[in-house]
């Protein structure tokens, strides 16, 4: 049988380390795991507590809103305007999606089809390649470096794709490679889209994760972006509310209004004692990104530190749950799928491939911060015994 929106998928590379990791933890080894960038952390109790007494209630056991209850969709914009200091219409100009993914993927089958091009970075994270790929639309990947000027680079491949792409796809602070940015960055994206009529898809993932000072910028704060843009805000990371799938899609309200219309044959909103929740998380526990941020700042120190302290030179990064990191010289023909392999069976450390996030993330792996710094010094032990050439 011929399952024709997947056949052409390549497979998914992570599976390979997945498997080892699976593997070596049914034979007894201890494997520390920084491949998945699946929280730790628990969700606000706050958020626990008025789960169990809204499910408690009969009347939330029913269908619920495709777009989000009036009061959540309220909460994301009370919360964007004291986070962001943006104002948003709860009427039209946000939407609750059922975490950013679908979120993101039901968008791309409302702005494109067969025929139409979309620019992503490259590398990027799986489903930001493959959402608009989904709905037909080709994909022209924009090289992303540190050593590059990536907004020349957009601007040149919009220049020279035909046809033009319709959207534009960021997402920064950047996923795999913790690239940041500033307002001063979004401005002259957001003028750019609006000379071209292009529209301009953000994912703010790690909107509340920011490290040594820098505060990840919404690109809803720049001049005339709601005229050209939407963003995805997710609660996953900022909140550790990952399982909970409670995601917006928040600014152009044509395109709020479009996605709103498709969700509409498609769902009914999340289950509503999670909406009730969220709502009152967002009230109630605004500041509890701040803690989060916390501990992964100290993650990260101990990381990025225990890495240079046995000889793997890595930059910390600014902002995210990760480190992208070039894989040792000595040991950079093995390929980062080869590599993230012999790193688990030698070293019992896990990490994620950097081809696994499109052709340009060859020659990296990435660390999710996932572990506790107890962990992380254990890992930093193995990798040490392990990479003997460094």
């Amino acid at each position: 049988m011929e399952f024709r929106r997947i056949t052409n998928l390549p497979p998914y590379v992570f599976t390979i380390i997945n498997d080892l990791k699976v593997a070596g933890r049914r034979a007894g080894d201890d494997i520390i795991d920084f491949g998945f960038g699946n929280p730790d952390l628990p969700s606000p109790d706050i958020a626990v507590a008025k789960l169990c007494e809204a499910a408690n209630n009969p009347r939330n056991h029913r269908y619920s809103a495709s777009k989000g209850i009036p009061k959540l969709r309220q909460a994301i914009c009370n919360y964007y305007e004291y986070r962001f200091g943006v104002t948003l219409d709860p009427e039209t100009e946000v939407i609750n999606t059922i975490g950013a993914k679908e979120g993101l993927s039901h968008l791309m089958w409302a702005l494109v089809q067969p025929g139409d091009a979309v620019l992503v970075p490259s590398p990027s994270y799986p489903i930001h390649l493959y959402a608009p790929l989904f709905a037909g639309a080709e994909v022209r990947e924009i090289p992303l470096s540190t050593d590059s000027d990536f907004f020349e680079a957009m601007r040149e491949r919009w220049e020279y794709s035909w046809p033009r792409p319709r959207v534009i796809l960021l997402s920064f602070p950047h996923n795999p490679t913790t690239t940041c940015v500033d307002l001063d960055f979004m401005q002259k994206v957001v003028d750019f889209a609006r000379e071209k009529e292009v529209l301009l898809v953000h994912d703010l993932a790690y909107a509340d994760l920011g490290f040594d000072g820098y505060v990840p910028p919404s690109i809803l704060q720049v001049e005339g972006a709601k005229d050209v843009a939407v963003e995805l805000y997710s609660m996953t990371k900022s909140f550790s509310m990952a399982g909970w799938r409670v995601a917006f899609m928040l600014g152009n309200a044509e395109v709020v209004a479009a996605l709103a219309k498709l969700k509409s044959y498609l769902d009914y909103g999340t289950f509503q004692p999670i909406q009730i929740a969220a709502t009152v998380t967002l009230n109630e526990a605004a500041d509890h990104p701040k803690i989060v941020n916390d501990i992964y700042q100290s993650r990260r120190d101990t990381l990025c530190e225990g890495l240079n302290r046995i000889g793997w030179e890595i930059e910390p990064p600014r902002g995210t749950m990760f480190a992208w990191a070039p894989i040792p010289e000595p040991y950079r023909e093995m390929g980062s799928i080869e590599f993230a392999s012999w790193l688990v069976r030698e070293a019992k450390v896990a990490t994620s491939p950097g081809v696994g996030f499109g052709p340009g993330g060859e020659g990296f792996v990435r660390f999710a911060m996932i572990e506790n710094e107890q962990r992380t010094h254990q890992a930093m032990r193995n990798l040490k015994q392990t990479l003997t050439r460094l």
